[in-house]
Parts: C-alpha cells; sequence; structure tokens
C-alpha cells in the first residue's frame, strides 16, 4: 500500500491554492499521516501564478518531492507549469467550467456553476476542490463535515452546501486507509518558534512585517492574551531593536523578528546590547538575498553576516534549526541562553521553516522551561557591571529599591559610569570575554550537531537550517553520514571534530552562492572537499541531492 502522496495545488495569487492545501494537509493528519506543506508565491496580491505542495507520508518528512501523484488546477497555468512533474499514474482534478483537457486521468469539477447555484463567491472553488479530492482519494463525508466546521467560522453554511454537491458529483478512485499513528497538529515554522519563545517566558514581541517573518507577529498578536503577553508592530527596524532593548533593559524577555533587510537595520541596535550587556533575541529569517532580492523565495545567503554583524568585539549566540520542531526547541533554549549570558542572540532560520508547514510534535515543549537568570541578591551596593569570576554580572532593574542600574553604550566602569582609561577598558573587555568562554562552555553541554544516514560512512555531507530535510533523505538513501551544525557561534569545534571522525570525503550543501559555511568551517581547520550550491530561490529537492552526489 503506498504511504507516500505528492500534491500540488495551484492558481492565481488571490485564488486561495494555500488555505486548500493547509485543508487538504489536514485531512490527511487525520489520518495519521505525517505532513509537509511547501507553499510557494510571488509578491504579488493579485495574478502570477502561485501554488501548494503537500505531502503525506506515514513517517515524519522535512521536505517536498519533484514528482506529484495529484494536481489541483485552479486555473489552465497550473496545468502547464506543473503537468512534466506528474506521476505516471498522477491524477488531475481540474475546473471543468474554465479549463478543457482531454486526459483519461484528469477528472473536472464544474467548480463556478456548483459556486453559483449556492449563492457564494468564487474564492469557495476552493471548497468545491476539496471535497472532490477528497471523494477521489476516499475520505468519509463525516470527516470532511467536521473540517469544513472547524475550519470555516464565516459562512459555514454555503461553504458546506458547496462542498456536499461536490462531493456528490465527484467519482471515487482509491481508499487512504488510515494509519495506526497518532495525528499530529500541523504548524508553520514561525508558528512552532512562537510558542518556544512563549514556553521559556516570552514577554513582548515586536516587529515590522517582512516577509519571511511576519507570520510571528501574526501569529503573537492573534493570541498575545492567551499567552500572557505584549506583541507590537512599530515603523521600521531602528525603532524595533532601540524598543526592544529598552524592554529588556526593564526586565522584559523581548524578542524581534525580520529578515536580512530588516537586521541590516538593527545592526547598531544589535552592537549596543553587546556593549550595554542587555539580553535581546533577534529571529532572522533569510530570503533570497542582496537588498530586496526574491522577498518570497528562500536562501541562506545571510550566515556571514549573522555571525559578524556589528562593530567591535561582540558576543553573541547564532543559532540556525533545521526544522519546525527544531525551530520551537530552539527558540526557547536561546531566549534562555541571552538572558543566562546578557548578550544578544540570533536565531537563524530562512523561509523554507518560516512558512513550510510541518506535522509537530508536542512533545518538544515539554523539554522547554523558563530558566531563572542570574539576579542581584540585595546585598551590598548593586553594581550592574560587576566583574565577576565568570563575566556575568547580577542583574536588577529599574524600579528596584536601591537599585541604581545604568546601562552604557560607552565603555564602563562596574557602576556604569562612562570610562577611557586604558587600565579600565582592558578590565571590562576581559570581564566580557570570560563570559565567552562561560558560553564556549556552555554549547559544549548541548547537542550542537546532529548526525543522520550512516554514521560510519566515509563519505559524509555538511548541511545547516532548512537544507536538513532534504539532504537527510538522500543520505539515508544512499547509505552516507550526514551532518548537521546548529549552534554556529560560539562555533562546537570539539563535536564537529567527533562527528568528522573516520570521514574521508565532505561535501558541502547551502543554498547561496558563495558557499558561506565553507569560509566558517575553515577558520576551524576543515576542509571542505566539494561544494553542491543552489542559488536559484528554490530549495533543494532530495532527488537533485541524490543525483549530484552520485557523481562524487
Amino acid at each position: 500500500m503506498k504511504k507516500d502522496f505528492s500534491i500540488l495545488v495551484g492558481g492565481a495569487a488571490g485564488e486561495g491554492s494555500r488555505k486548500a492545501g493547509l485543508m487538504i494537509a489536514k485531512l490527511f493528519s487525520n489520518l495519521g499521516y505525517r505532513i509537509f506543506i511547501y507553499d510557494d508565491y510571488q509578491s504579488l496580491i493579485r495574478g502570477g501564478h502561485s501554488f501548494s505542495q503537500i505531502r503525506a507520508s506515514n513517517k515524519k518528512i522535512l521536505t517536498h518531492r519533484k514528482k506529484i501523484d495529484f494536481l489541483l488546477a485552479l486555473d489552465e497555468t497550473t496545468i502547464r507549469k506543473h503537468q512534466a512533474d506528474l506521476d505516471k499514474k498522477g491524477v488531475i482534478i481540474y475546473n471543468s467550467d474554465k479549463i478543457s483537457i482531454k486526459n483519461e486521468n484528469a477528472i473536472g469539477i464544474a467548480t463556478e456553476t456548483i459556486v453559483k447555484k449556492a449563492d457564494g463567491v468564487s474564492i469557495m472553488g476552493n471548497t468545491a476542490f476539496i471535497a472532490g479530492f477528497a471523494k477521489i482519494i476516499g475520505i468519509n463525508w463525516k470527516i470532511l463535515e467536521k473540517l469544513f466546521k472547524k475550519e470555516f467560522k464565516k459562512s459555514k453554511g454555503v461553504n458546506l452546501k458547496i462542498a456536499k454537491k461536490a462531493f456528490n458529483d465527484t467519482k471515487n478512485l482509491i481508499k487512504i486507509k488510515k494509519l495506526n499513528q497518532k495525528s499530529l497538529p500541523v504548524l508553520t515554522g514561525n508558528e512552532a518558534l512562537s510558542l518556544g519563545a512563549v514556553k521559556a517566558g516570552l514577554d513582548f514581541y515586536i516587529a515590522y512585517p517582512m516577509t519571511p517573518a511576519t507570520g510571528i507577529l501574526h501569529y503573537l498578536a492573534a493570541r498575545k492574551e492567551d499567552f500572557g503577553i505584549a506583541v507590537a508592530q512599530l515603523e521600521n527596524e531602528v525603532g524595533i531593536v532601540n524598543a526592544a532593548i529598552g524592554a529588556s533593559y526593564t526586565g522584559a524577555r523581548t524578542m524581534v523578528g525580520t529578515s536580512g533587510g530588516g537586521f541590516a537595520l538593527m545592526v547598531e541596535g544589535l552592537s549596543l546590547a553587546a556593549q550595554s550587556e542587555i539580553p535581546l533575541v533577534i529571529v532572522e529569517s533569510q530570503r533570497m538575498s542582496p537588498a530586496t532580492g526574491v522577498p518570497t523565495y528562500s536562501g541562506q545567503g545571510d550566515l556571514l553576516f549573522a555571525l559578524t554583524a556589528g562593530h567591535g568585539d561582540i558576543l553573541r549566540f547564532v543559532i540556525a534549526p533545521g526544522d519546525a520542531d527544531e525551530a520551537c526547541f530552539w527558540a526557547g533554549k536561546i531566549l534562555n541562553l541571552s538572558w543566562k549570558y546578557q548578550t544578544p542572540s540570533i536565531l537563524l532560520i530562512d523561509k523554507e521553516i518560516s512558512e513550510s508547514t510541518f506535522s509537530f510534535d508536542e512533545n518538544i515543549l515539554n523539554k522547554i522551561k523558563y530558566e531563572k537568570p542570574l539576579v542581584w541578591n540585595k546585598d551590598g551596593q548593586y553594581l550592574r557591571y560587576k566583574d565577576t569570576k565568570n563575566g556575568i554580572s547580577p542583574l536588577a532593574f529599574p524600579g528596584e529599591k536601591n537599585v541604581i542600574s545604568k546601562a552604557n553604550s560607552y565603555e564602563h566602569d562596574e557602576f556604569g559610569i562612562t570610562v577611557e582609561d586604558e587600565k579600565s577598558t582592558e578590565k571590562m573587555q576581559n570581564k566580557r570575554l570570560r563570559k565567552f568562554k562561560e558560553m564556549k562552555k556552555e554549547v559544549n553541554k548541548l547537542e550542537a550537531i546532529k548526525i543522520y544516514g550512516n554514521k560510519y560512512a566515509k563519505k559524509a555531507i555538511i548541511v545547516w537550517g532548512s537544507t536538513k530535510g532534504p539532504a537527510k533523505e538522500a543520505a539515508e538513501k544512499l547509505g552516507i553520514k550526514m551532518i548537521q551544525p546548529i549552534i554556529l557561534e560560539p562555533f562546537p569545534k570539539k563535536q564537529m571534530k567527533e562527528a568528522l571522525r573516520g570521514v574521508n570525503k565532505l561535501i558541502l550543501l547551502e543554498t547561496n552562492a558563495l558557499g558561506q559555511m565553507e569560509k566558517v568551517l575553515n577558520c576551524y581547520g576543515i576542509k571542505i572537499d566539494r561544494k553542491i550550491l543552489k542559488y536559484n530561490a528554490k530549495p533543494f529537492l532530495p532527488e537533485e541531492i541524490e543525483k549530484k552526489l552520485s557523481k562524487f
């Protein structure tokens, strides 16, 4: 019995292909399947071509594949663009009111006619498509009806009427059976990341809308009362980073979200947070750039920028999760780390993680907890920058009794008063460097690197971020080792050395044009033998990785 299905739903922007894709994914999820949805859309409000590719499997998946089993075409463009990827036994489901196809594996649904008779609006054609598809694959009407009632708060009656008519008018072709495993919720990476941060004690989220990080803002704003947090949208990223620093200074665990262009505007604030030792988490969700680049597509071109942004000697954590589960866990962990070491930190993801939809393991949340930072014990005079053995100074906040908490962008003494003499300057720099040594020790305690595939293979691939998904499938199929560094600063040199034990051929995979991770690895004496780079704004597919690796 087939246990891995690929469905593509496509149409013009504004026709609702994304919502249709999510509904279909939830149908499969209700049957126990594990889900991944890749959403592809242009930077347009209407027109162009958008599609969602849903993959449903009996095992955990983190990527889509090239071949399609079912092609749901809201317009003719979708057929023209994707028919070549249809499996030999694949089925096309199309709007027969608009499109005429001579294909024995094509099924027409008169969506416009059905919608018109139900007094619906044109976008409700999606409802007819979903219902017709459900009938084709053998989904019970009661399951479909339950989903529609849950998903449609407005115009529920009309949508159900349309769905019922399309369901009854369509023939069943196959019966996809329910799997004997628990149904998991489906979340985007942005949503999972938000949950992790909230679980670790997030108090305040601030952002300016910038694809692909905007989903974090929308998700948290819609649930701020449930989560007990504050959410704000400010006028630009300069205002955001400074407001966030101010909020953290007063004791609020604060996170901001942006993409490369927005992060560029935050860099001076990053330096301020580092010098004044104020905790701050920046979510940097990469898109294809530089400049505005390809704003709704993905890339991994901001790695070196994230590692080196800011002027002067800056201490930071840079962490790059590879899927929604990891985004959830590491969002919580980086918030705790940032407050423990009183330093700015960057959670580096990309569009492929932010906006793709995954089956989410809720048990991840049980691994995240609020970790209390070092706070002042109220003994003696409070020194904001107390010169401690490990470089971490006790925290106290404005408004506390007997506390004068000074945050200074200038070099300063332990109290926070500006200094310029050599001795004091070197003393405070050494204090921060001791803190960095502690950060390195912390990294050694964490699972900073993951290994997949054949752990004893002599050929290995190194990937980071969202490239994990397709590379993992390729590595497992080819029987080679896959190494995924997650913490990139401080770099887990010891763990990487252990991961590379026995490897005699090392291949790097990244979605950027310069092989930026190679430059990072070279800093630690690690030599790359070959690079496989992709920089056309689209993510890797397992099949293309397999093909390229077979040549080495």
